[in-house]
């Protein structure tokens, strides 16, 4: 079964955690346990080229990852003093991203065209010989220094924004934040719409959500996101947004890191292990967005599994990426019927990006 994630860190991981993508995730963790490199996530990494490859995860939204230091800013990841920078930092992930289509790891995915001949070889050959196709998205439009430049990152390749991260952005409130967009806010989503960007309404706090949909009238998407009614958290989405992204053709990602899974958990303290969290909760979040849209067509995977944490704050029963590959038979188990599954797996984004991104 082909599986679309949408959210991977990767450019992050490869330069800001040095980490060599190409290797087994074994290899990159033993490497930093062996050198001894702190932090959080060290050691327990989840993802790498290899790994996806062996989960049959053949296309997925890669990140651009680059935010401003915030005063009290959680978690205290991507700080830079300045806009020019993050600009900087961000083409230099992109420069990341282009080497490994050079090198032949990679397949950047810019049209509707290109995605649907990338999944039709994917589908063909399961995987054999072929690239791990991406779509570019930039989590927190800090590296945009302007409204105005969201046309020159669509010529390089952007296809998806999402306008703030956790704290704020110079565009809008976001995680842990309550407040509006800020006055840029509505001029970005406006050039967002002409160019043809996608808004991915992650991590906007509920004040920004309500306004972004009500001023942007483009394609939207929910890249990594869980249920407020099953784990309490501004994070998460409450009943009434997932029913807001279901009328407008959207589709959501479920997330599988832990505290977005179960409730009452406490990051840093909390282990999978003492909670029992696995991946069939990922299931119940997934089976709520189904049950509120009264079909299978907006529920998707947005793992974000390399996005600052390891097995530490992963499901229990997943020791990398690779182990996605058992998520269609934990769909079957719950009820759904293959052509569901499939629809979970894949068919959801692909047929989204599809009518999303440019024809080519």
């Amino acid at each position: 079964m082909l599986i679309f994630d949408a959210h991977l860190d990767l450019a992050w991981n490869a330069i800001d955690w040095n980490r060599d993508l190409r290797l087994e995730v074994s290899e990159i963790r033993q490497r930093e346990i062996s050198q001894s490199i702190p932090g959080k996530g060290r050691g327990v990494g989840t993802v790498s080229f290899p790994a996806l490859r062996q989960g049959k995860v053949g296309i997925f939204i890669a990140t651009l990852l680059a935010r401003l230091m915030r005063p009290g800013m959680m978690p205290p990841i991507q700080r830079y003093e300045s806009m020019e920078a993050a600009y900087g930092a961000a083409r230099g992930q992109l420069g990341y991203y282009q080497a490994m289509v050079e090198e032949g790891e990679l397949r950047f995915i810019k049209t509707g065209k290109e995605l649907e001949e990338h999944a039709t070889g994917w589908k063909k050959t399961a995987g054999q010989g072929e690239p791990l196709g991406f779509i570019l998205s930039m989590e927190g439009a800090d590296p945009v220094l302007n409204p105005e430049q969201v046309h020159h990152w669509f010529e390089l390749g952007l296809r998806i924004i999402g306008p703030a991260h956790y704290g704020v952005s110079p565009y809008a409130h976001g995680t842990s934040t309550e407040g509006g967009l800020f006055p840029p806010g509505p001029k970005l989503l406006k050039e967002m719409e002409k160019c043809g960007m996608i808004l991915d309404v992650t991590h906007l706090s509920d004040q920004c959500f309500d306004e972004a949909m009500d001023l942007y009238g483009g394609p939207v998407l929910a890249s990594h996101h869980n249920c407020r009614a099953l784990v309490p958290d501004q994070r998460q989405l409450t009943d009434e947004q997932i029913k807001k992204l279901i009328a407008r053709g959207a589709v959501i990602g479920g997330a599988f890191d832990t505290w977005m899974l179960v409730p009452n958990w406490v990051r840093g303290k909390t282990t999978p292990q003492e909670t029992g969290v696995s991946i069939r909760h990922v299931v119940d979040h997934i089976d709520r967005v189904c049950q509120l849209a009264g079909n299978t067509d907006h529920a998707g995977l947005g793992t974000d599994l390399d996005g600052g944490f390891g097995r530490e704050q992963s499901p229990v029963d997943l020791d990398s990426i690779t182990d996605l590959a058992s998520f269609p038979t934990l769909l079957k188990q719950r009820g759904y019927a293959e052509a569901d599954v499939e629809k979970i797996c894949h068919g959801n984004w692909i047929r989204f990006f599809k009518n999303a991104l440019p024809t080519g």
